[in-house]
């Protein structure tokens, strides 16, 4: 069923898909409306779920951890500084393999304070053990919630998922959604049933104190459990494919990069002004193409290499500042390409919520392309930024 609705309606009404049993919640700009949608399906009896009005984030991400535990299958959604908030609870949830799902409503980290689209927040977590991915639309991110807690669930992952939205770029604008009904959500997600729970029943216990002797082994099992939600996360993707005829491409997606001789590396909303941009190079005879980086952690690295192994030169374009320099998916980039030689341009934009305009993708074109023609330009660009030229 088609529906014209905002982000923040479509996480919700995938949450609901998704039977979800427990909801902790605090409200945040631009989150909002994810949870108060949720809190009139569960009044209106549409939801059968516990619906837990929090005092603050990190009392959210406290009881969500406890929900978990006990074997329920909980949901919940933050934003910039709530995540910021909740961050000592975020570093508990993945060893204890705990698959919860919180989507997050990408906004400005203060200060100083703002409450537009940036990816300060997430960024802060992308060392916590959370699976982090980026969607482009209303219609992904409705279906990567639903994908999000078959890749949580899974027993070669049972990691928790934040599956991010861009601040009211998506999450208060509405789009065409295609809702699917409940019968195939069913048949695609069954009832989450762990293996090992809190029951008194069958006693155990998680998040015990833990000496030194074998935090070693957890922290190695935690990575590879980041590791093996690589496989996982490319097999769901073409199931989902399959059963509902939407392709994500699973880690990253590709366009136009058959022959491409210059790429860049997009996240979110602005790879769909890209593709426009794109089609006006390549109308000018210009091979240029994009590589969305949908998932960075886990970072695909191999996926990475493989798509950009014909390319003169890369551009990264960043939504967030890691203030040693150059942005954090810059510099995971290098990492990930190290001891290739194509050159990698950073391109800083859109931070702070500003528009992202295709003039300035055209920019970020153009200078990855003089780098390709062995020009040298600087490996760090602000655009659209007053006191910078580029």
């Amino acid at each position: 069923m088609k529906k014209v609705i905002t982000g923040d309606h479509a996480v919700a009404i995938g949450a609901k898909l998704c039977r979800v049993e427990v909801v902790p919640a605090f409200p945040i700009t631009p989150q909002t409306l994810i949870i108060e949608h949720i809190a009139d399906f569960v009044n209106d009896g549409e939801l059968d779920a516990k619906f837990l009005t929090m005092e603050s984030e990190h009392s959210v991400m406290s009881a969500a951890a406890a929900a978990s535990a006990v074997g329920a299958r909980v949901f919940t959604a933050t934003s910039s500084q709530g995540l910021a908030f909740m961050h000592e609870m975020l570093y508990a949830t993945a060893p204890l393999r705990l698959p919860i799902v919180m989507a997050n409503a990408s906004r400005t980290l203060g200060g100083p304070p703002g409450i537009w689209c940036e990816y300060n927040d997430s960024m802060g977590c992308r060392d916590s053990g959370w699976l982090q991915l980026y969607v482009e639309d209303n219609q992904e991110a409705m279906d990567m919630v639903i994908q999000s807690f078959r890749i949580a669930e899974d027993k070669r992952v049972l990691l928790p998922v934040m599956p991010c939205l861009d601040g009211f770029v998506l999450t208060h604008t509405v789009e065409p959604v295609d809702v699917p009904q409940q019968v195939e959500i069913d048949s695609f997600l069954p009832p989450y049933n762990p293996d090992i729970i809190l029951d008194p029943a069958r006693p155990a216990m998680i998040g015990t104190f833990m000496p030194a002797e074998y935090i070693m082994e957890l922290r190695r099992q935690t990575a590879g459990a980041v590791e093996s939600a690589k496989e996982v996360i490319q097999e769901i993707n073409r199931e989902f494919t399959k059963k509902f005829g939407r392709d994500y491409g699973g880690l990253i997606d590709t366009y136009r990069m058959d022959d491409a001789d210059i790429a860049l590396i997009t996240m979110g909303t602005v790879t769909s002004t890209t593709r426009e941009v794109v089609d006006k190079l390549r109308q000018n005879g210009q091979k240029a193409g994009i590589i969305k980086l949908r998932f960075f952690r886990p970072f695909p690295t191999h996926e990475l290499k493989k798509a950009v192994s014909n390319l003169s030169a890369l551009g990264v374009f960043d939504r967030s500042i890691s203030y040693h320099g150059g942005g954090p998916v810059y510099n995971e980039v290098l990492s990930a390409l190290y001891g290739m030689t194509i050159p990698v341009i950073d391109h800083l934009a859109g931070l702070g919520g500003r528009d992202v305009t295709k003039e300035q993708i055209m920019k970020m074109f153009e200078l990855t392309q003089k780098a390709a023609n062995g020009v040298k330009v600087n490996e760090i660009n602000w655009h659209n930024t007053r006191g910078e030229t580029v």
